[in-house]
């Protein structure tokens, strides 16, 4: 089993390092809900709500491009970022490892 290390940076400042699996198929958002982070995912998971809104902040990798389902969810909201994603969409994979972010949603 493979795992990466991505990283969470709180409202206050904080920085919290989660440690995930890359061969379960999961998402950045089932992983912040598995370790009690508040994200409401209204959608489950389906591009539908962007309750799981998370800003980029420190990344090496390129990560995975958002499909038009998240492209489309992203514009609806008042905070975007070019640093935008949907936590829902983006699956933890080797690409991800390092990754820096913060929960706007």
């Amino acid at each position: 089993m493979s795992e990466i290390t991505v990283h969470v940076l709180t409202e206050s400042g904080e920085k919290h390092s989660l440690e995930a699996p890359t061969d379960m198929g999961l998402s950045l958002m089932e992983l912040l809900k598995a370790n009690d982070f508040e994200v409401m995912a209204t959608c489950g998971g389906m591009a539908l709500c962007a309750t799981c809104h998370v800003e980029i902040l420190a990344h090496t990798d390129p990560l995975p491009l958002p499909n038009d389902a998240e492209l489309d969810m992203l514009d609806t909201l008042p905070s975007l970022t070019q640093h935008s994603r949907l936590s829902c969409q983006l699956r933890l994979q080797e690409s991800l490892d390092g990754l820096v972010f913060r929960i706007v949603g």
